[in-house]
């Protein structure tokens, strides 16, 4: 397991839905990366955090730039 791995399991690995081998791999990964392991801990206290807030709907211009973004953060580097 690697970085980009975990950012593109994180949902998965927070709601509980990896299989059991996968899980164990990233929890590996993250006793030994301490970037992922605050990127997932982070991710999770905002999750819990607003997990009970009301949904705000993102203005257009606003979810076309974070999409981009996080195509951009994800794109493979040559």
């Amino acid at each position: 397991m690697n970085c980009r791995a975990v950012i593109t399991e994180i949902s998965n690995y927070l709601d509980g839905d990896l299989p059991p081998a996968l899980c164990h791999e990233l929890e590996q990964h993250l006793s030994e990366c301490k970037e992922c392991e605050l990127v997932v801990s982070q991710t999770k206290a905002t999750v819990e955090l607003y997990c009970d807030a009301e949904i705000v709907e993102l203005p257009e211009d606003v979810k076309l730039r974070l999409h981009q973004a996080l195509r951009n953060k994800l794109r493979p580097t040559a």
